[in-house]
């Protein structure tokens, strides 16, 4: 595929999300011989001068092993521990393995509050691209230890998504054991012009003892980043070179094409990196102002609210049938989202 080819080619800063699953044994235990795979695979791109990031899992999975866990933890405060534990000894790890190649790491730890709030968000996206510029590859993982909301609701696909989105990369890749997006005959999709309704419809979750998400988390973090103007690659981490294949152009994975336009990074702060504080239903001559016209909302056009959202938080714009088309910062007055302020999704 031409377009493929052309993506893959301009990828100089990429951001490589990795599942518990690549990471454990059949005992559901961390396994430097896989990671040392996934290390030689990132350090070889590494010497090609490509920016790389890595979000990885696994800091439970290593702490569930300390604590003697066999599966993982449905009380927060076991999550935590679990976390705590595992993320020192997941990260001795890397440190270890990259060093062989001469590679510095730097661990970061995020919360959803770090992304959320401008100035910190802006002080991350300045961290890693000085780590980045330095030669270091940056290692994400959530902030697992406190992070209440992430460990119960969020994965790690969103946070590769979010990071990519951060830091403009060029090329988000997913790893997993799955080949990619399958259809409903089990054969591979190869190619996602866009993520609908129907593309949806073939999500599962996962049946994983230290796992959480899915296919359906993938199709969260490929909606985000291509909706910023990112591509996204789905495919199996079991395959030792996945990288040097993707990289070198192969028909490899699902590819999901990025949009058109590309967000500024301040309309993707306000379309991702909040969690709406509530709810604008609009009528259709609204709908159609706001999402063909390029129009502000104004408040006739609001049929009912939700939440207790005030001015200044970010809300989410839906039809009357419920469908989220747009997010926004509520102001008060005839205008209740200026046009500068508005994403549509």
């Amino acid at each position: 595929m031409k377009l493929r080819a052309e993506l893959i080619s301009q990828a100089k800063r990429l951001v490589v999300k990795v599942g518990t699953g690549l990471l454990t044994d059949a005992q559901n235990r961390v396994s430097p011989a896989q990671i040392a795979q996934l290390v030689d695979q990132l350090a070889a791109l590494h010497r090609q001068k490509k920016e790389v990031i890595l979000v990885s899992s696994g800091a439970i999975a290593a702490g569930m092993a300390q604590l003697g866990l066999k599966s993982r933890p449905k009380n927060l405060d076991e999550l935590q521990a679990a976390a705590a534990i595992g993320q020192s000894k997941l990260m001795a790890i890397y440190d270890e393995l990259f060093g062989k190649h001469d590679i510095t790491v730097a661990q970061i730890l995020l919360t959803h509050d770090d992304l959320k709030n401008r100035t910190r968000h802006l002080n991350a996206q300045n961290t890693l691209t000085t780590l980045l510029a330095r030669g270091v590859v940056p290692i994400i993982n959530e902030n697992d230890t406190v992070s209440v909301d992430e460990i119960k609701f969020g994965d790690n696909d969103r946070l590769g998504a979010l990071t990519a989105t951060l830091i403009d990369a060029n090329l988000l890749i997913i790893l997993s054991h799955v080949e990619g997006l399958l259809d409903k005959a089990g054969k591979l999709v190869p190619v996602v012009p866009a993520v609908t309704r129907e593309v949806e419809a073939l999500a599962g979750g996962t049946d994983r003892v230290t796992s959480v998400g899915g296919m359906k988390s993938k199709l969260e973090a490929a909606k985000i980043v291509t909706r910023s103007g990112t591509p996204m690659i789905i495919a199996s981490g079991d395959n030792a070179s996945v990288l040097a294949q993707i990289l070198a152009g192969n028909d490899i994975g699902t590819i999901f094409l990025p949009a058109n336009t590309k967000l500024a990074h301040r309309k993707r702060w306000i379309a991702f990196f909040q969690h709406p504080a509530g709810t604008l239903v609009v009528d259709d001559g609204a709908r159609a102002a706001v999402h063909d016209g390029g129009k502000s909302l104004l408040a006739k056009g609001v049929m009912r609210r939700t939440g207790k959202a005030t001015a200044g938080d970010v809300v989410s714009i839906q039809d009357n049938t419920g469908v989220e088309f747009a997010r926004g910062i509520l102001r008060d007055g005839d205008t209740v989202v200026h046009r500068d302020d508005l994403v549509i999704l």
